[in-house]
């Protein structure tokens, strides 16, 4: 049994001429994958774009629509930072479909993880930081419309707080939020997640999974959820250009491997998606990616035996 991944083709979809945010970086993540067999082709499940109505059990009417319609003013788009185009708004509700996939494959599979996703600064009614729908919080109320799972845990270590999401979830007593990050970066006005663990620049790869260490076990025993949701964001890197943690490739592939193991050594399945990234040069990057999935296949072949 392998574990099962979620693959973007439409992430290879140009943005319009001169934009510097690398999408490029999701189709070179499947390819690495498959050229060092840490995956096979079959492995990989292609989603689809989502009804509209399940992106609105998060985000507003007015703005899903002015979104997909090509209608939201400058403003609006400067803050997310992203132009709007046509080949974006497909590639944002494909990359919201495959979070919910992931999410579903999760639940049947213990362990799935997808090559994209992690928008965790939507909010809803406007999209900030490159993040234009909230997929985390997307497949959180989809799969709890569908009674799919009634209590998720949402654990976001990307390097910049899940905003948006500590700010739909709020209020809810069935979604616990659990934000690791550095506490000088973006955003520069911070939201209340249930657990904010906010970390001093700087920090390298044993403080930062000793901290880890502190929380994560206790949460799963307290909160006990039906599903985890793991934004794996590899921005906390000591080279990544938005990031001003110090984690090394061996820190970030320890993080994978501490977080998937003490979740499915509990019995709790996990979604995972790859979060923020930033870089110059795309190959190291890539490869920063790449260590979720690396970590996830031996953690799967391990507990899925």
């Amino acid at each position: 049994m392998h574990l099962p991944l979620v693959y973007h083709s439409d992430y290879v979809a140009p943005l319009p001429h001169g934009h510097r945010f690398p999408m490029s970086k999701f189709r070179q993540l499947y390819d690495l994958l498959i050229t060092e067999q840490v995956a096979q082709p079959e492995q990989f499940y292609t989603p689809e774009c989502p009804p509209q109505q399940w992106i609105e059990l998060v985000h507003t009417p007015e703005y899903v629509q002015a979104y997909c319609e090509g209608t939201l003013d400058a403003k609006a788009q400067r803050r997310i930072g992203l132009p709007c185009s046509p080949a974006l708004v497909n590639r944002t509700c494909t990359a919201v479909g495959g979070t919910i996939l992931t999410a579903q494959l999760a639940l049947s599979h213990g362990l799935a993880c997808n090559t994209a996703g992690g928008t965790h600064h939507a909010f809803p009614d406007y999209g900030s930081g490159f993040c234009i729908f909230n997929d985390l919080a997307i497949a959180t109320r989809v799969l709890q419309k569908l009674n799919l799972v009634s209590k998720v845990l949402i654990v976001d270590l990307d390097v910049h707080q899940g905003d948006g999401t500590a700010f739909i979830f709020q209020n809810d007593l069935s979604v616990f939020t659990f934000s690791m990050h550095c506490e000088v970066n973006f955003p520069g006005t911070k939201q209340k997640s249930d657990l904010d663990v906010p970390l001093p620049v700087g920090m390298e790869d044993d403080a930062y999974l000793q901290t880890l260490a502190e929380y994560l076990p206790d949460l799963l025993s307290s909160f006990q959820p039906d599903l985890v949701l793991y934004d794996a964001g590899v921005d906390p890197h000591l080279s990544d250009r938005l990031g001003k943690l110090a984690l090394t490739d061996t820190g970030i592939f320890r993080r994978e491997m501490q977080v998937l193991s003490t979740c499915m050594s509990s019995g709790y399945p996990v979604a995972c998606v790859i979060g923020g990234g930033y870089a110059d040069d795309l190959q190291p990057l890539v490869y920063r990616h790449s260590l979720l999935h690396r970590a996830a296949s031996e953690v799967y072949r391990h507990y899925r035996q």
